[in-house]
């Protein structure tokens, strides 16, 4: 029997890399994005696509009901995958940025994953993969609004993980590092848009940033490597907690743990 895999966020990056990935592994894979133009490539390329707007109740509604259609009424995996994240000092962070990072984050995930979750307790069993980041462990400079979203999702998924215990619905975390993506180039993006660059007190930082590039980001990999650890949930019995991807998620995982916060904190503001 064909497992039915939902995944958000698949115009490019992790979403697509994990969504072709799965398909060539022989899963049915129903692979949705907010963008018409991303759906129509999507579908040129094989796959059950559809339209689904994580920040709008209606659209993830839509695209639910007819992936059911498609699928016989049943959604075995659900891939939270769709995010972006905002750069900016808190100081320099407007709240309707902020507002619009935890709507995409944060309320869009819970609200994918409260009507997944319908489906999933009607049907007897599911599981469902959070992706969360290193930055829902610790906290860096300039990261703010990301950071308070992935802390978001933490407790979110550890409150949800607690209830749904006794049920075969299992959930998990994805603590991703740096990975090949368009993550940030999109973040260069927001930055540009949303904060006033000119007049900040972090102008060089953030200047010096845009100029940067993928290879100058240490631990990189990709995207690939995301996919094969959402796989390995999949055909895993009883999953994880949480499952680190990148030797920088291993190593500020391991100094959160065994270092004050004084000390922590020593480390962090040395990675801009």
């Amino acid at each position: 029997m064909s497992v039915n895999v939902l995944i958000t966020g698949c115009s490019s990056g992790i979403g697509k890399a994990t969504a072709i990935y799965l398909k060539e592994q022989g899963y049915r894979v129903f692979a949705t994005t907010r963008d018409q133009k991303d759906v129509e490539e999507l579908k040129a390329l094989g796959f059950d696509a559809y339209i689904l707007d994580v920040t709008s109740k209606e659209s993830i509604s839509s695209a639910i009901k007819n992936i059911l259609k498609d699928s016989s009424g049943v959604i075995d995996v659900l891939f939270n995958n769709a995010g972006y994240g905002q750069p900016g000092a808190i100081e320099d962070l407007t709240t309707q940025s902020l507002k619009e990072q935890f709507n995409t984050n944060v309320f869009g995930l819970h609200e994918v994953t409260i009507q997944v979750l319908n489906i999933m307790k009607a049907q007897g069993y599911g599981k469902i993969i959070q992706h969360s980041s290193v930055l829902g462990l610790i906290s860096l400079k300039f990261r703010g609004a990301y950071n308070a979203s992935k802390y978001a999702i933490e407790g979110l998924t550890d409150t949800l993980r607690l209830e749904l215990m006794g049920t075969n619905i299992q959930v998990t975390l994805l603590n991703t590092g740096p990975v090949t993506s368009d993550f940030r180039k999109n973040a260069k993006i927001k930055l540009t848009n949303n904060v006033d660059i000119e007049k900040s007190r972090f102008k060089d930082i953030y200047i010096k940033n845009l100029d940067s590039k993928k290879s100058d980001v240490p631990f990189n990999l990709p995207s690939i490597e995301v996919a094969k650890i959402v796989e390995k949930i999949i055909i895993a019995k009883k999953i994880k907690p949480r499952y680190y991807i990148t030797k920088a998620t291993y190593i500020l995982g391991y100094l959160k743990r065994i270092l004050s916060t004084n000390m922590l904190d020593k480390v962090l503001s040395r990675i801009s």
